[in-house]
Order: C-alpha cells, then structure tokens, then sequence
C-alpha cells in the first residue's frame, strides 16, 4: 500500500510504501473497544474511599424508643438514612487493573491505524528538523496540511524541540513512535507521522509476538 509523504510546506514530494500488516488490515470493534476500557480502567487510582457507618464518629445511643412513639424505627446517629451518618455500600479503596493479552493489545493498534488510513486520516510527512522550539512553525505545518482538527504527531523518537513547538497548541499532542496507544489514537482525528516512524511502527507494530 503507497501513501503519499508531504513536505513540511504541505506539499506531495514522493510515496512510501506502508506495511498491509500494520495500516491494512480489517477493523475490529470488539477488540478496539476492549483495550480502550482497559486503558482507562487502568488509569483509575482507586483511591476513593467513604466511611462506614461503624468508622464514622458518634454515639452509640438509640435515639428513641423502639415503640410508643408514633416515630419509624431509629438506631443510632451514624445510620445511614440520617445526614452525617455513615454511608452505605460506598466505594473502598480498590484496584481497577484490567489485563489483556498481548496480541489482543497489539491487534487494537493495527486495527485503529488501519482506519485512520481507510479513512484518509493517516498523513505522512518528513521529518521536521527545528533549529530551536517556535510554535508558530509548527501552526504553520498544520495550516499547511490543511488540518482543522485534532492531530497527533508521531516522531520516531522523543523530539524535545518538536514536543514544546506544539505544547501550546491546543487539541495537538506529540509522542513517540514506540509510545503510541489506544487512547490517544483514539482521541485525536488526524494522524501525521514522519517517515523514521512510519519504519519504526512497522519494526515494532508489525510483528506476530
């Protein structure tokens, strides 16, 4: 499969021949939905905690008599039907660790990089070499390849240069090659990657284990 590379000035200057393996291959909801909730789940601190009506201070005392009174049946303070009290059936610190197979990971990957070339979404560009980190360079690089929306920028390695060059962007985010997930394709319309990536996603995107 050829795509076509662009300049930084959004021009097409030549073709590149990307994997069938890696951008070719069909889309997979069940897969693709899974790792997403994995990946999110397992973002979650499960710090949350709320205090039993035995943790939450107070006495012990019945309020009022159990009979006699006209009144429904009241404990102590610390029940959880008054304001105060303790909370019933609320969260505790927990783990919300999700585990997935590795080829099950690594098939989500292919499967949404494989949409994002379907759907006209996957641009490949030369590698921008910035002198020092300017913002304005890198606007310029998005108005020229007409992008409007969210874009992620994959470089083959961590470019501190390109990294500060698109921090003040907004809905715009870089990352490395090897570093690329579910989430962040997912978050991002526009996938643009240079061709030192492109090889290296398909070096490590590409095998079977």
């Amino acid at each position: 499969m050829q795509v076509p590379i662009y300049s930084l000035k959004g021009e097409v200057i030549d073709q590149i021949e990307i994997s069938e393996e890696v951008f070719g291959i069909p889309f997979n909801k069940a897969v693709v939905h899974q790792a997403m909730v994995r990946q999110l789940a397992n973002k979650r601190q499960g710090t949350a905690s709320t205090k039993t009506r035995s943790e939450v201070k107070g006495s012990t005392r019945k309020l009022f008599s159990q009979k006699h009174t006209g009144r429904a049946r009241r404990g102590d303070i610390k029940s959880p039907m008054l304001r105060g009290g303790g909370v019933a059936f609320g969260p505790k610190p927990r783990s919300y660790r999700q585990s997935m197979p590795k080829k099950m990971r690594r098939l989500a990957l292919r499967c949404i990089l494989s949409s994002k070339t379907r759907e006209d979404n996957l641009k490949v560009i030369e590698e921008p070499l910035f002198e020092r980190p300017k913002t304005k360079n890198m606007a310029n690089i998005l108005s020229a390849l007409g992008i409007d929306s969210t874009a992620l920028i994959v470089t083959e390695l961590s470019n501190s240069n390109v990294v500060k060059s698109a921090r003040n962007l907004t809905n715009t985010k870089v990352l490395p090659s090897n570093l690329i997930n579910v989430l962040d394709l997912l978050s991002y319309k526009t996938l643009i990657i240079t061709v030192p990536a492109v090889h290296n996603m398909e070096r490590i995107w590409g095998r079977e284990n």
